[in-house]
């Protein structure tokens, strides 16, 4: 198929992005899944067992906002979960999910929810310009059944308005924003912050 020219340059970024977060070990084997919408709606996004930090060209594909290929290659399940964020939020450009240990720790630790609290760099995120903020990140029990997993955080936004993030428990971190590169400056963010939660409920990493 043809792709238009965005494809390329979207994919391009995304294949950057996995490089710096496989170096961080974020994406440990074929774990996570990035995206990022183009000018038409359509999506590219990683293929389904990939490494993502050795990502080439081929291994960023097309989706619709149904999450079905437009180009025979075969995405995540969890491309769902992708098509879903970006239908409620039309001004976010790029969705990027790695399976970081801070993630997957907190949700054994806090369980329901991680609540971010007066730290300077909550102001990394959207919309927040003071230390004294608070934000909750909640936790979904991991579940094969990706429709019905994304169906739980439509109701859960649906119920207590709009978030920055969520994790999977014992899965992985789901963060968003309007470029490829700020969702990129937000995911390390996120996952400094869980971390110093951790520390403070005496998990030693």
């Amino acid at each position: 198929m043809t792709y238009p020219n965005d494809f390329f340059i979207l994919s391009n970024q995304l294949i950057e992005a996995g490089r710096f977060i496989d170096n961080k070990g974020w994406v440990p084997a074929t774990s996570g899944n990035f995206s990022a919408r183009l000018a038409d709606d359509t999506i590219a996004i990683t293929v389904s067992g990939t490494h993502k930090g050795c990502l080439q060209q081929s291994d960023i594909m097309l989706i619709d906002s149904e999450a079905q290929s437009l180009d025979g290659k075969k995405p995540s399940a969890e491309a769902v979960l992708h098509t879903a964020l970006y239908k409620r939020y039309p001004d976010i450009q790029s969705i990027l999910h790695p399976h970081s240990m801070n993630a997957t720790l907190a949700s054994r630790i806090f369980k329901t929810e991680v609540v971010l609290q007066d730290y300077e760099l909550l102001k990394a995120l959207p919309g927040i310009d003071t230390h004294e903020a608070r934000i909750i990140v909640p936790i979904f029990a991991n579940d094969q059944n990706i429709p019905r997993l994304s169906e739980q955080v439509d109701r859960y936004i649906d119920q207590h308005g709009d978030i920055h993030a969520y994790i999977i428990a014992g899965h992985g971190l789901y963060t968003w924003s309007d470029s490829v590169m700020h969702t990129l400056h937000l995911l390390e963010a996120l996952d400094f912050l869980l971390g110093c939660e951790l520390s403070l409920h005496g998990v030693k990493i």
